[in-house]
């Protein structure tokens, strides 16, 4: 089954605690004090549109982070593939996880599985924008996407300039389903509903929801084993695009609150400053603008 076999016991064995644990707080709204100058355009080629029976979900996609996924992903969007596709496996204070052709756990497309892509490799031209240095460590974004990476100093003591990082298993992160080879993954991927750090290094990031992650927290959660759909009927994706394919009519344009801007830092300092000891990387939620096509 392409699924995320190394968790499955730790998350059986915490269900009950989530389930006691309060609601996460919704993403912000814009503030009025947000200037036009502090947004930045998700380039339409970048952006996935999901539209389900739920609603739209809108991700941004990160060829930075991992260029075979991304590229996969829009391979299929562009075929129709995932059309009509089941939400096959969702599990509360989790994820929801879809892109079997057979809604059982064990389909893919006919293209070759993926090599893993579970970090990247970052220059300094990278926007990266830091929220927490951490020993050895930076925590922060990259466009929409929270990310671990090595410190700076590093750039000086690697062969080709780069320091590695990788995508912090935030709520609204998408990932790569796959077998228990690391190199398995194929058509199958989730969106996270809520954090779970277990994943990090260990399944490929390929994208950001920038949109609609209300609409994954509501997607009909499984009712058999590991979240599969057993009685329950699942939620399906109508249609999945990529926006420039669209129609301009049709294209929905979305913003968000730039990481380079004086709100994001301000936007930093507010949650660090609620959360205190406890903050992460994750309590830092970027507003976005959507306009729908």
């Amino acid at each position: 089954m392409r699924s995320l076999l190394a968790i499955a016991t730790l998350l059986a064995a915490g269900a009950a605690a989530a389930q006691e644990a309060p609601p996460a707080p919704p993403p912000p709204t814009p503030a009025t004090t947000i200037a036009d100058t502090d947004w930045r355009a998700v380039p339409p080629a970048n952006l996935l549109v999901i539209d389900t029976t739920r609603g739209r979900i809108l991700v941004e996609l990160l060829p930075e982070v991992a260029p075979r996924h991304v590229e996969r992903i829009q391979l299929l969007a562009r075929a129709g593939f995932y059309d009509g596709l089941a939400w096959h496996r969702v599990i509360d204070w989790f994820m929801a996880q879809t892109g079997d052709p057979l809604g059982t756990g064990e389909g893919q497309s006919f293209h070759p599985d993926l090599a893993a892509e579970f970090t990247f490799r970052r220059d300094p031209s990278m926007a990266f924008a830091a929220v927490a240095e951490p020993q050895g460590a930076r925590v922060g974004f990259l466009q929409s996407l929270p990310v671990q990476t090595q410190p700076d100093a590093a750039f000086a003591q690697t062969g080709d300039g780069k320091v590695h990082g990788w995508g912090l298993y935030c709520p609204g992160v998408a990932g790569m389903a796959r077998d228990e080879d690391p190199d398995t993954a194929n058509s199958q991927f989730f969106i996270m509903r809520q954090a779970y750090p277990a994943l990090d290094k260990r399944y490929t990031v390929w994208g950001m929801t920038v949109g609609g992650l209300d609409v994954v927290r509501v997607l009909q959660v499984g009712d058999g084993d590991n979240g599969m759909m057993a009685q329950a009927t699942p939620d399906r994706m109508t249609r999945v695009r990529i926006a420039a394919d669209l129609p301009e009519a049709e294209r929905p344009t979305v913003q968000v609150l730039s990481t380079a801007s004086d709100r994001f830092r301000a936007l930093v300092d507010e949650a660090r400053t609620a959360k205190g000891a406890d903050f992460s990387v994750c309590d830092v939620a970027l507003p976005t603008q959507v306009t729908d096509g």
